[in-house]
This record gives structure tokens, C-alpha cells and sequence, in this order.
């Protein structure tokens, strides 16, 4: 991405979580600590179905007192749809607010706060942003009110950049983009890096799905991961499954140009770097990365 960039997520939505108890209700569901929500700091955090699958990824920002969920703007209605089942007679009030807010990445010298800390809430133009809460390199985000929002980025010296940078660093560094790279009821939050992504907190009390995710961290269940990687050959679609030879050893995820993810099996990973072998999917040949972020552990026999 070019020097004080923002880059308008246009397939991103925003729901609104507000009332006397919207904290305690949110901390019931999802797989991070709202506690650690405030107005100086933001989280990313999942909504899982009571068997620990993949349903909802998201960032939770404190906004007057109450939630904004910075979501997928296609399934925003689906995640309202989940969350207001578990309200029941709480005071807890969940409206979509896409229609107010844009929802921008910015980098460069003016998107960040001295600390770079993920999460970490900073100041620009008297407007809140704050640092990804994944991982500095992204970058930061920032909710802003949909009126007026081109005008103060650029009196705040930010250039407008391209959908296709950010695309391409997310892509480079292996980050998931919600239901294009998890998919919906299957996917496990640490086979998606949610745990070095700061997107789960081991030490809160339960949420919905908490019990398998624990005990996949625990037991050292994960034997796929979600890697970056790079394609010499056709762009494979998403789902082209990777093969080794003659055995299918994961799919193809989001790509842009040379650039994909795929999620692959961690032993097949191992077998073609030690042998020499390649991946392919389609016609093209994969060769996985693995960012410095990400730590892989062998995973025990269940």
C-alpha cells in the first residue's frame, strides 16, 4: 500500500450493539474479551456455532457507550439475524447501521499511534481509528460516519489508494477475509490463525463453541492451515482442490494474480518441502509460505 493511503472497504457492513447490557451479551457469545473493549482499544472476535464452527468474523469497537461490529456487509444481515436470537429479554438493542458508516484501512505515517500496539485506538483529524487488531502490518481501520468521510481523510492528508493493495498485502501476509477464505459451519477458528491473531482469549469465561476450540488448542488437534501462498500458473478458482501427487491434500481460498491462500494439510506441507514435490491446483504449481506470524505446532494423533 502507498505512503498515507485509505482504501474504502466497499464489502464491508456495520451493526450496531447497544443497551444496558450489551457487553454482558456479547462476552456470552463470542471468542474474545469484551472486556478488553473500551474507547482506546478495539478486538477481533468470532461467532462460533455450538460445536466451535465458523460462523461470523468481526471487530468490535466501543462506540457511545454501545458495539459497533465491523462484519461482512453481505452476511451483516445474517449475523443481526444469529445475535438477535440470544437476546431474549435482555436490554440489549442490535440494529444495522451500514447506511452510516464507511469502513476504511489506512497506512502510512498518519495510521499509526506510537505504540503500533494491535487494537490500539489513535487519534486523526479528531476521528477514531485504531490499529488492526490482527496485526500491525495491515495497518489501521477506521468506522467513519458515511457523510463527510472522503473530505476528512484527505484534510488529514491521507491519498485515496486501491482495493487490490490491500487485497494483495492481506493475501501475502495469509489473513482470512471472513466466508471467502472460512468456510460457513466447518471452519475452526485455529486452523485460520485466530490464536496468534489475537481473535481468542483463553482466559474469559464460556462463549458458544468454547469447548471445542479449547480443546483443539490443548490436545494439538490442528493438522490444516489456512497459508499464503504463491501461484506460478493460472489463478485457481476458489475451492480448486491442492494435490500431491495423486492425493488431495487441501483447496484453494481467495487469490489475486500470483498471490492466494489455500488450506492445506500440515503433513502434506512437510512431505513436498522434503521431497522436492510440488502442490498443484488446476494447472498451476502452489508454494506455501509461512508469515512470521504464524506458529505451527505438529498436531497429536487424535
Amino acid at each position: 500500500m502507498t505512503d498515507t493511503s485509505a482504501i474504502l472497504l466497499k464489502k464491508r457492513g456495520v451493526l450496531a450493539v447497544g443497551g444496558g447490557d450489551a457487553r454482558e451479551f456479547l462476552q456470552g457469545l463470542v471468542s474474545n474479551d469484551l472486556n478488553r473493549v473500551s474507547p482506546e482499544c478495539a478486538v477481533y472476535a468470532a461467532l462460533l456455532t455450538p460445536q466451535g464452527r465458523y460462523l461470523h468474523d468481526f471487530f468490535i469497537v466501543e462506540k457511545d457507550g454501545g458495539f459497533l461490529l465491523d462484519c461482512e456487509a453481505e452476511r451483516s444481515a445474517d449475523l443481526l439475524k444469529r445475535l438477535k436470537v440470544y437476546t431474549l429479554r435482555s436490554d440489549v438493542k442490535i440494529e444495522d447501521a451500514t447506511g452510516d458508516y464507511r469502513v476504511y484501512v489506512l497506512s502510512g505515517e498518519n495510521a499509526s499511534s506510537s505504540t503500533n500496539i494491535p487494537g490500539r485506538r489513535f487519534d486523526f483529524a479528531h476521528r477514531n481509528a485504531y490499529i488492526d487488531p490482527r496485526l500491525a502490518e495491515l495497518g489501521a481501520r477506521a468506522l467513519l460516519p458515511r457523510d463527510g468521510a472522503e473530505s476528512a481523510l484527505e484534510n488529514a492528508g491521507f491519498s485515496l489508494g486501491k482495493a487490490e493493495d490491500y487485497e494483495r498485502l492481506r493475501l501475502e501476509l495469509g489473513i482470512p477475509d471472513g466466508s471467502r477464505d472460512m468456510e460457513v459451519e466447518k471452519a475452526l477458528l485455529l486452523e485460520n490463525g485466530f490464536d496468534e491473531l489475537h481473535g481468542v482469549d483463553w482466559e474469559k469465561g464460556c462463549y458458544m463453541g468454547q469447548e471445542l476450540t479449547a480443546r483443539t488448542k490443548h490436545r494439538g488437534l490442528v493438522k490444516k492451515r489456512l497459508m499464503p501462498v504463491t501461484v506460478d500458473g493460472p489463478l485457481p478458482a476458489p475451492d480448486t482442490p491442492v494435490m500431491l501427487g495423486e492425493a488431495e491434500v487441501g483447496t484453494v481460498a481467495s487469490g489475486l494474480d500470483t498471490c492466494a491462500l489455500a488450506l492445506l494439510r500440515l503433513e502434506a506441507v512437510k512431505e513436498a518441502r522434503e521431497q522436492g514435490e510440488a502442490l498443484r491446483a488446476g494447472e498451476a504449481r502452489l508454494t506455501p509460505h509461512q508469515p512470521d506470524w504464524m506458529k505451527i505446532e505438529t498436531a497429536e494423533e487424535e
